[in-house]
């Protein structure tokens, strides 16, 4: 069990996607969920703040205009409706979840605990009550690992507790760290929360703590929550970094390099982050606690929101709801179905090959992807053309600034300076 959320082997193939084109373009400026489920969602915000200037208690329009500022890790606002749309509906779950996520964003965890447990995230709010003064503390400015494997997933050397070497992988589709049973036992963490979850039709138990130490390179980081499982799902890494721990540093994910690199963010290093890239920077934006997207697209299909599933595994370099790839015309083989799993779910997935992919300056042409016969994506609000996966990045570094929002994205190893 990696997390309830996202499973280790939906890396590869984790491709849903609603479809983007024709419709929400042709919204009116006034209609703010259309904009915002067009992906336009400064625009939307606006639109949710007209509503409220002229209807107060509006919480649907003040819930959304903080999932506005959620996405771009704008906090002030973010807390301002949220917290308007909370005191105008205690009992909404999905307000809570939002306000929760929005603290444990700035590491506000003792205040992010009583919305976390309203949300019926008991496990949470338990580590959210036990991590201390003092969550995600750095020492260190800058961290480097080498992977020592590429596939199927990345791999580097990490440090839990001052402990001898472990595997560890990375993904953007799970929230916090992840590590086996037995790093667990032998970092000697003590579980502060446990709670069960279904992985392919199967009741499991799970639990979580906090780990006092984690060492990348010459990074440490304290005080990190961290999940394990009660009992380790056969052979795999020994843990697994995401988005959560990413998130607290100016990322980049040097595929073309083979390199995680963590370093603080400053506006110096931000300045060479947006300088070592070379190109016009995209937009970034995070929901449901860990989930990254940006604008790109597919087939010609024009700029649109989509998943950047950094990490993971898989030999595809995109995937998408099967109704995309039917609008787009993407050449799709219904001969041979994959059987595979995503979010701890059995989905059937078929090959398909988009004449381009682009994110960027970055493409790939005719290359291998997926097509879902489910949509998978389609829980978030707004529209989704699809993912990019593991496979997609290779040529390429990838750096995410959490703060300014942005993705850089450029062809070969990242510099020294880096």
């Amino acid at each position: 069990m990696w997390d309830r959320r996202s499973i280790l082997r939906a890396a590869g193939v984790m491709a849903a996607a609603a479809p983007l084109l024709g419709g929400t373009a042709s919204a009116s400026p006034g209609d703010a969920d259309a904009l915002f489920k067009a992906g336009k969602f400064e625009q939307a915000g606006r639109a949710y703040e007209e509503i409220l200037r002229n209807d107060p208690r509006n919480v649907h329009a003040a819930s959304q205009r903080g999932y506005v500022g959620l996405l771009a890790n704008r906090f002030a606002d973010a807390e301002k409706y949220l917290k308007i749309a909370v005191d105008l509906a205690p009992g909404d779950k999905a307000i809570h979840r939002f306000l929760a996520d929005c603290y444990t964003r700035q590491d506000k965890f003792a205040a992010a605990a009583p919305h976390w447990r309203a949300a019926d995230e008991e496990s949470y709010a338990k580590v959210s009550e036990a991590i201390g003064p003092e969550p995600y503390r750095i020492n260190g400015d800058i961290g480097r690992a080498p992977w020592s494997a590429l596939d199927p997933m990345a791999l580097m050397p990490v440090s839990l507790n001052g402990g001898s070497p472990k595997s560890f992988a990375f993904y953007t589709r799970i929230g916090p760290m992840n590590i086996s049973a037995a790093a667990a036992r032998e970092a000697g963490l003590h579980a502060v929360a446990e709670e069960e979850y279904e992985y392919l039709g199967k009741i499991r138990r799970a639990y979580a703590g906090i780990l006092s130490s984690f060492r990348l390179g010459d990074i440490e980081l304290c005080n990190v929550p961290v999940r394990w499982p009660e009992v380790d799902d056969g052979p795999g890494p020994d843990g697994m970094i995401g988005t959560w721990v990413l998130y607290h540093f100016l990322s980049t994910i040097d595929y073309a390099g083979r390199s995680l690199i963590l370093r603080r963010r400053t506006p110096e290093t931000a300045r060479q982050a947006r300088v070592d890239a070379g190109s016009e920077p995209l937009p970034l934006w995070l929901a449901r606690e860990q989930l990254t997207f940006s604008k790109g697209s597919f087939a010609g299909s024009g700029p649109k929101v989509i998943g950047l599933h950094l990490g993971g595994i898989g030999s595809n370099v995109a995937g998408m709801w099967e109704g995309t790839a039917k609008q787009l015309r993407i050449r799709t083989d219904h001969d041979r179905p994959e059987e595979t799993s995503a979010g701890g779910q059995a989905i059937v997935v078929h090959p398909c090959y988009p004449n381009e992919i682009r994110l960027g300056t970055a493409t790939a042409k005719g290359a291998y992807s997926v097509a879902s016969v489910r949509n998978l994506h389609d829980g978030h609000g707004f529209d989704v053309l699809g993912d990019l996966a593991h496979s997609f990045f290779k040529p390429y570094r990838v750096t995410l600034d959490f703060v300014d929002m942005m993705v850089h994205i450029a062809r070969g190893a990242a510099g020294s300076r880096s």
